[in-house]
């Protein structure tokens, strides 16, 4: 069979359909039959240069997927696979392909660094292959070695650095690594493929070099090594090194002052006359040094009697130089740019980076702006009166509002005028800016807006005059409606201002989503999501007549979504989005008029054949409808309440459904979800439905397919569910309770240094505790017994949780709340297990003493529950 691989390999490839088939199906039957001799016989074909091209490239494509997957679950199997083969067949693959990178076929040097990479990510963790460092750096020191192993090694190096973690290394290999990744960019030694290689490789590396970055020689004799490749003549050296800058500005921002002129200097040159390639990343450096001095301004505070900003404040010292500098970016823009959001250019990099400086600096920044932008925003060429905007639109946020309002007071009118302007980019420009404007300086809420009640009329007429303009033009309004209407929510009298126009902007937004013009922009999706904001945010009071008319409105384009013809998997998707749009507004208008008594009555009259369309709609099978279906039944069920249980027998099926979908996790999670809305809608009454969905959970539980964020929300349901059915939830505790005990204890072993672990975590334990929460509850006036074996493990699991500093908010209201749950339920059968409980006192202290009133008054309230048992 391995003499035969190379047959396959071709044959894989055929453009004859049958003879692909056949091929695919006889490598399969291989790698099946067996998997080590599989995998061997591939790595000799990739290392062998006699053999064609066509069939090494795909023996290392073949080579690295078995190793490899995006899919975690998939991911590990595959490493336990690889874990499993013999030690002396992974020696010989494992040597071939060390051998391969000397080919003399590029393409499989580069595949060869790619699978030794994945290898290594398996091994090196496990303390495995610890001569592969030794043996790739063998490569790089002997003298006579070709430049193109060279190139391979050091590609190798830094897959192998981004592939691993530091921690895996020891310093010692650390330094050996960067030696020869530095050496390697030597432009005295190396021609330019090795010096791109070692460039890109010491990228990967830089994670790895912090011992050597406090070493003011080493980091001296790094840092000069990259500022002078940034001044190579090859573009993409140059690109590569400055990429290296970008990410040594976030990693090792705190020991860069020394180089910030040459720095200065470097960007700068290559802003103003270099590549764009290059030119992008000179101003990504900026960016990430706003980034590091956003992120210190806001979680340091200086220390005390020190009012200097808890940085180096190199955007600050550098401001005069810099803003200019991203000033004339802004005037280089492309003829096509506003018809394409993921254009990414020099003037839309440009134009980032200085709302980054803006947030940086507050109020510095707007003396420096405001001329530039005094002076082109009259200019006849587009490019001038773009560019003006543009910055003055990015500088909104930063500065306080004093120093903004007059300026924005001043210009407002001027910026409603522009939306007439002649050119597409600078009425695209203005409307981003206008809703910039609103999302920031319009805020009635808290007593202050830029938009008077006299120019409102002006602002809206404006506004629903624009949304007829071009698709990305009135994309850009429906941002502006967006924000508008979003400063108005809560806002008191004021949020009776805009409740006259309600009626001509939902119909405008229904106008604009119904245009054909759109193409595959996203005005359709954004003026749906501007409609739902329109709704939620409205005065009820004022406003349900007009609402209550949206909805039959809504539900009949639903409808007629049904009858689309559907030709091909395109027609398929487009229904999908619109079906998705439209339940999410059907959602939200659910939700508002079921908020008070008076309107609810509209849904309970509508709600049957709102459900009929719910129904339909999940006939027509896409995932994005099915979540947003889902969550609008969630909503359906909160407003009918015990009246949901008559849709229950052909609702079941699809909440099955939705339970069992590991794929689209997602769908999955908020079906979860939906069962909390439904057990808290029907109480008692979704019983017969309780063996069903509980086995599912289980189910879900103990999958290993199962996407992890849904683990939490399935535990919370528990607690709905026992809430909702008391007595009757006896019976699952055997499977549930152990499950939940298992899921803490796994809680107490997690990995801490990971955020998203710690998040994960948190989550985790909350929804734990809101579990036990709702059982105890459920058994509290009929069989709180039953609880009584799992009382300790509960109070270990809080006293476990109390301790942990990284604890969130949520986590401590949910463990303080389940403590007097337990007192609440048990009574006198727990005071012995409390009495040997020292740790909750201490606890529920440190609760009384926060500032958060909801956890204080918790805190009282579990405090009353143990003293009154404490007495008993």
């Amino acid at each position: 069979m391995a003499m035969e691989i190379t047959q396959f390999l071709l044959a894989a490839q055929s453009a004859d359909a049958k003879v692909r088939t056949e091929a695919e199906a006889s490598l399969r039957q291989f790698q099946e039959q067996n998997m080590p001799v599989f995998l061997l016989s591939l790595s000799v074909e990739l290392s062998n240069d006699d053999k064609p091209v066509e069939s090494r490239r795909l023996a290392g494509i073949v080579l690295k997927n078995s190793l490899d997957a995006k899919d975690a679950i998939r991911k590990e199997q595959l490493v336990q696979q690889w874990m499993a083969i013999d030690i002396s067949i992974k020696s010989q693959i494992k040597d071939s392909l060390l051998r391969t990178l000397g080919s003399s076929v590029p393409e499989a040097r580069h595949t060869a660094a790619q699978v030794i990479a994945k290898i290594a990510s398996i091994e090196i963790p496990r303390k495995q292959w610890p001569e592969l460092i030794g043996s790739l750096l063998n490569n790089m020191t002997q003298k006579d070695k070709p430049a193109a192993l060279k190139q391979a090694t050091l590609e190798a190096l830094g897959y192998v650095c981004e592939e691993i973690s530091h921690q895996d290394l020891v310093q010692d290999e650390v330094n050996a690594v960067l030696t020869a990744v530095v050496q390697g960019m030597n432009l005295a030694e190396h021609g330019p493929e090795v010096r791109l290689a070692a460039t890109k490789a010491l990228y990967n590396a830089l994670e790895f070099a912090q011992t050597n970055f406090e070493n003011e020689m080493e980091r001296n004799y790094i840092m000069k090594v990259v500022c002078d490749t940034a001044m190579s003549k090859e573009v993409e050296i140059r690109q590569a090194a400055f990429e290296c800058l970008v990410a040594i500005a976030s990693a090792y921002y705190e020991v860069l002052e020394p180089y910030m002129q040459t720095l200065f200097q470097l960007t700068s040159n290559a802003v103003k006359g270099d590549e764009e390639t290059v030119a992008l990343q000179a101003i990504e450096f900026w960016s990430s040094i706003c980034d590091e001095e956003i992120e210190l301004q806001e979680f340091e505070s200086p220390e005390s009697g020190d009012s200097g900003p808890p940085h180096s404040g190199f955007i600050e010292k550098a401001l005069p130089s810099l803003v200019p500098l991203l000033l004339e970016t802004l005037l280089k823009q492309e003829e096509d740019q506003d018809q394409d959001d993921t254009i990414w250019n020099i003037s839309m990099a440009g134009g980032t980076c200085l709302g980054l400086v803006s947030r940086t600096v507050g109020d510095a920044i707007v003396p420096l702006v405001m001329p530039f932008v005094e002076s082109n925003i009259l200019k006849p060429d587009w490019r001038c009166r773009e560019a003006a905007t543009y910055a003055f639109g990015s500088i909104l946020e930063g500065p306080t509002v004093e120093k903004l309002s007059p300026l924005v007071q001043a210009g407002l009118d001027f910026l409603l005028n522009a939306m007439k302007d002649g050119n597409n980019h600078v009425k695209d420009t203005t409307a981003w800016t206008l809703s910039r404007i609103f999302e920031l300086l319009h805020s009635p809420a808290s007593g202050f807006s830029i938009i008077s009640p006299e120019n409102l009329k002006r602002v809206v007429g404006v506004l629903l005059e624009s949304i007829k303009d071009a698709p990305n033009v009135a994309e850009k309004v429906c941002g502006a409606i967006y924000y508008l209407v979003q400063g108005y929510e809560d806002a008191g009298p004021s949020a009776s201002l805009w409740s006259p126009y309600l009626t001509d902007i939902i119909s405008c937004l229904i106008s604009t989503a119904d245009r054909t013009d759109g193409g595959d922009s996203k005005l359709r999706s954004s003026a749906y999501e501007t409609l739902n904001e329109v709704v939620r945010c409205s005065n009820i009071a004022e406003t349900s007549s007009i609402i209550a008319q949206l909805l039959p409105v809504i539900m009949n384009k639903l409808g007629q979504t049904m009858d689309i013809q559907i030709v091909s998997s395109d027609d398929r998707e487009k229904q999908g989005d619109l079906q998705a749009s439209l339940c999410g507004v059907l959602q939200v208008i659910i939700q508002k008029l079921s908020s008070t008594d008076e309107t609810k009555t509209i849904i309970l009259q509508a709600a049957d054949q709102i459900m009929l369309l719910f129904l339909k709609v999940f006939g027509c099978r896409s995932s994005t409808v099915h979540e947003e279906a889902m969550l609008a039944i969630g909503a359906l069920a909160y407003a009918t309440g015990s009246q949901f249980e008559k849709y229950m027998p052909e609702f079941y099926k699809y909440l099955e459904m939705g339970l069992q979908n590991f794929e689209e996790y997602q769908v999955c999670g908020i079906t979860v979800g939906v069962v909390g809305d439904i057990c808290r809608a029907l109480d008692d009454k979704v019983l017969p439905y309780c063996d069903g969905i509980m086995g599912l959970l289980l189910k879900d539980l103990a999958s290993s397919e199962l996407h992890r964020s849904v683990k939490p929300p399935i535990f919370s349901c528990f607690g709905d569910i026992a809430l909702a059915i008391g007595e009757h939830f006896e019976k699952y505790v055997p499977y549930a309770l152990p499950m939940m005990q298992g899921a803490a204890e796994i809680c107490a072993k997690m990995e801490t240094a990971d955020e998203e672990m710690v998040d994960y975590g948190n989550q985790l334990r909350r929804s734990i505790f809101e579990a036990y929460s709702g059982i105890l509850q459920g058994f509290k006036t009929v069989k709180p017994d039953v609880m009584l074996p799992y009382a300790q493990h509960l109070l270990k699991f809080i006293e476990l949780v109390s301790r942990d500093n990284q604890r969130d908010e949520s986590v401590t209201k949910a463990a303080v709340a389940v403590m007097g749950d337990l007192a609440d339920a048990l009574g006198s059968n727990i005071k012995l297990l409390l009495k040997d409980c020292l740790f909750y006192d201490e606890f529920l202290c440190e609760c009384l003493r926060s500032d958060d009133e909801q956890l204080k008054e918790t805190a009282g309230w579990t405090q009353g529950m143990i003293q009154r048992v404490m007495v008993l």
